[in-house]
């Protein structure tokens, strides 16, 4: 039987119980070690199997443990944070595992937890890895990794009944080209660069011209496709030689013009700032989202031509009742790309509410509390 926890960290109402989810999923099993492949945290109100439970997860954050989650068991609900067996691993990431562990989850509030309506939680990276979820539940489309074949579960995966997007990226391979920095010259040498497309090259600005941020976004597009080249002829020059796959480092992921420049994409958001901070000490540091990967995670994961992690072809497919919220002080997402996503959702039922905030709704004081509020009231109004 799952532990119980009854005093949750954070929670001095002794109002939400955590039980803690190990299980196997249809292609992953039981380390030797003895862990599972995926793991989580159930948030529910004491001695309670709500009907109604969240579930969110992410393509590599731990999500056990999300903010909103003992928010939402105090206003009755319950709230699965789980994780797949990419939790901390990104770069082994295929998607096709990833969902078939989610599925896990999915069937495990139905038929363990007793969840009558279960809502996707797409956060921040994870909102394009839900709607994948829910896409190929409802009509299944992607592609199995290169030289892979896809797991038949993976083609009957348990769909939701809605789904929630908050703060979220519009999809993996579109946030990595808008963040990675053009100027790179050498993808082996971290300090190459190209002065003519050096966004920290004061010569170019900010405030930067409109012709500067069409050469430069075009110049993200093609760097991420020249990689994509790469990584195609390297996989075959693997396979040809016996090797299965093979380990790369990608430098330089902290360069979106909309840092340093508040005339693209107008926002509230602070200038000189990305989630970690400074962005061009980030730009060169090793911190940065795909730094480390396999040739098969790239493909499957970060590009713009051959991964199915991108957001709009996945939210096309998705006619639930679906919700929108997006803060405006969000240094990584923007109020555009909350915009498309909700223009891309296929379903009537749709709404998109701005809020003030950072990613992580830290700030202001007590916007955490009104999420759980705004999302609480609209699945309500919906079952």
């Amino acid at each position: 039987m799952p532990a119980v926890d009854r005093s949750a960290p954070g929670d001095t109402t002794g109002r939400v119980e955590r039980t803690f989810v190990a299980l196997e999923s249809a292609t992953g099993t039981v380390n030797p070690v003895g862990y599972h492949p995926c793991q989580g945290l159930y948030h529910h109100p004491p001695g309670a199997s709500p009907d109604i439970a969240f579930i969110a997860t992410h393509y590599n954050v731990d999500f056990s443990e999300h903010y909103l989650a003992p928010l939402l068991a105090r206003r009755g609900f319950g709230f699965l944070g789980w994780n797949t067996r990419y939790r901390g691993v990104e770069h082994w990431f295929l998607l096709e595992h990833a969902l078939v562990d989610i599925a896990a989850g999915v069937r495990w509030l139905r038929e363990v937890a007793g969840a009558r309506v279960v809502v996707l939680l797409g956060n921040s990276g994870g909102g394009s890895l839900m709607a994948a979820y829910q896409s190929q539940a409802t009509d299944p489309s992607i592609r199995p990794a290169r030289g892979l074949g896809l797991p038949p579960a993976v083609l009957s995966l348990p769909p939701a009944d809605l789904y929630v997007s908050l703060q979220a990226h519009i999809g993996r391979p579109e946030v990595l080209t808008a963040w990675m920095d053009p100027s790179v010259t050498d993808e082996a040498d971290p300090l190459s660069v190209d002065p003519a497309l050096d966004m920290y090259d004061q010569r170019n600005g900010p405030p930067y011209t409109a012709e500067f941020v069409a050469t430069y976004r075009a110049a993200q597009e093609a760097r991420n496709h020249r990689i994509t080249d790469w990584a195609l002829d390297e996989l075959e020059r693997c396979q040809a030689a016996g090797a299965f796959d093979r380990n790369f480092n990608l430098h330089r992921v902290w360069a979106d013009l909309r840092y340093l420049d508040p005339t693209i994409d107008p926002s509230d958001r602070p200038l000189n700032r990305c989630y970690t901070g400074d962005p061009r000490w980030a730009n060169y540091s090793p911190y940065g989202i795909g730094s480390s990967n396999t040739l098969r995670t790239w493909l499957s994961m970060w590009s713009l031509r051959e991964s199915d992690c991108r957001g709009a072809p996945h939210l096309a497919r998705i006619d639930l009742p679906a919700l929108v919220i997006q803060s405006t002080a969000d240094t990584g997402v923007f109020p555009r790309d909350a915009e498309a996503i909700h223009a891309a959702l296929a379903g009537p039922d749709k709404e998109l509410q701005l809020i003030p905030g950072d990613h992580y709704l830290e700030q202001p004081e007590g916007i955490r509390e009104d999420v759980a509020d705004r999302i609480a009231s609209w699945v309500r109004a919906r079952i």
